[in-house]
């Protein structure tokens, strides 16, 4: 499901505008962080029902200007997240 919503954002967020990559310090990773000039958004992916977001959670308290999007799981459902562009769901 990662390589989807990776698929995703690569494919519907014009690269010349957006910087995605990913997270990790340690034990905590973060699936995608996606940058637009100073604004930066931390997505994790869940393909199940766990709620497990200390990844997440960890990279929010690092970055506190960041924003965190969970896709899947108990976040966005994944048919609403891939019915959108990308774009729509990295607002202010």
């Amino acid at each position: 499901m990662e390589n989807a919503v990776g698929a995703h954002l690569l494919g519907t967020l014009a690269p010349a505008e957006h910087a995605v990559t990913y997270w990790r310090d340690g034990a905590d990773e973060v699936d995608f962080v996606v940058a637009r000039g100073l604004d930066v958004w931390a997505i994790e992916v869940k393909s199940g029902r766990s709620g497990k977001v200390g990844g997440l959670r960890a990279f929010l308290e690092r970055y506190p200007g960041a924003r965190g999007l969970i896709v899947g799981g108990p976040g966005i459902p994944l048919g609403e997240f891939f019915g959108r562009p990308a774009g729509a769901w990295l607002v202010g």
